[in-house]
């Protein structure tokens, strides 16, 4: 699984990272970082959970 971000819809308001703190931060430029752009099958819930909740659905996971 891959987790990728829409840069142009992103308002990085840390949703995302609430859901999976060890997938996405927000770095010093107030930008979303992926940290792990294919989380590990312990995080796919959190990562989903994070998706969902995008208010921009910047957000996007594929196989």
């Amino acid at each position: 699984m891959e987790v990728s971000v829409d840069r142009t819809l992103c308002e990085a308001n840390e949703l995302c990272v609430a859901f999976a703190p060890e997938v996405f931060e927000i770095d010093d430029d107030d930008e979303l970082r992926i940290i792990q752009p294919n989380p590990p099958e312990s995080e796919l819930e959190h990562v989903s959970q994070a998706v969902a909740a995008c208010p921009k659905n910047a957000l996007l996971m594929r196989k």
